[in-house]
């Protein structure tokens, strides 16, 4: 919190007749032309009445100066409170203290989204993070940060294609299993069928909408009973029909049993 813990008050050195500024959080004075320093006390005696507020406006700073946390600034900005409502004298330094509290608060709020767009830098979920960073334009390197996360997106999008794809491709080929074991459908005109299918679906699962959610809900869903009556129809020869059945039934079943057996008592 640069400047935040200087007096506003322009006060003159005792030695050269320079500007001196009072330094509330380090107790001290300095002339900023010959460096002459002195106890603060000794140039504002009611300092010393601002003693408990001046503490813990420290302890918030050194809060906020370290890696931004969210618990961590909810506790400094807690402290800034509680040092404004001690600010109630009629001098100058409470003025300038109860001023030093205000821009604090405004900072560790700046600072939560700060710290929660960091969070979801590196939980990699950028689009969370460039919201949060946007919030607060040119806020210390926000606006490069942000800048990065784009960046990071674009690639980590990319790495998501071939997933997209395997989870695109679940539902088409349901739908082509049953197209051939249900109906006349030559497997000639099925597969076209499928693949525009799968593009389609691919393409929605990778645009991560509201449509892709319901692809991939319904795609886990699929994926287990596919593969079961795959094996059993294809691998083992069974009837298209009792494959069906205990490709569907055991999943649902060891559902059940899991969660009759999870209930209390058991």
């Amino acid at each position: 919190m640069p400047g935040i813990n200087t007096s506003s008050v322009t006060l003159k050195c005792s030695i050269c007749g320079g500007e001196i500024r009072a330094d509330y959080l380090s107790a001290s004075c300095v002339c900023a032309h010959c460096g002459n320093k002195q106890p603060i006390t000794d140039i504002l005696p009611e300092y010393a009445n601002h003693a408990t507020a001046v503490e813990k406006i420290r302890q918030a700073r050194s809060l906020m100066e370290e890696k931004p946390d969210v618990a961590k600034i909810s506790q400094a900005k807690l402290l800034l409170h509680q040092a404004s409502t001690e600010c109630f004298h009629t001098d100058t330094v409470s003025a300038d203290l109860l001023k030093v509290c205000k821009d604090g608060i405004k900072e560790t709020e700046d600072l939560r989204h700060y710290a929660v767009a960091l969070s979801h830098m590196e939980k990699k979920n950028y689009r969370q993070a460039i919201t949060e960073f946007e919030r607060i334009p040119g806020f210390r390197d926000t606006d490069k940060l942000v800048e990065d996360c784009k960046v990071l997106a674009v690639k980590d999008k990319k790495k998501q294609i071939p997933i997209a794809i395997a989870i695109g491709l679940v539902i088409p080929i349901v739908l082509g299993v049953l197209l051939y074991e249900k109906t006349p459908v030559p497997i000639w005109a099925i597969i076209p069928i499928c693949l525009a299918l799968a593009a389609g679906c691919s393409y929605a699962v990778y645009l991560e909408n509201t449509l892709s959610i319901v692809i991939i809900v319904a795609s886990f869903l699929s994926a287990v009973p596919l593969i079961l009556f795959m094996i059993l129809a294809y691998g083992y020869g069974m009837e298209s029909g009792p494959a069906a059945t205990i490709a569907i039934g055991a999943p649902v079943a060891l559902v059940v049993a899991a969660a009759f057996n999870s209930k209390p008592g058991k």
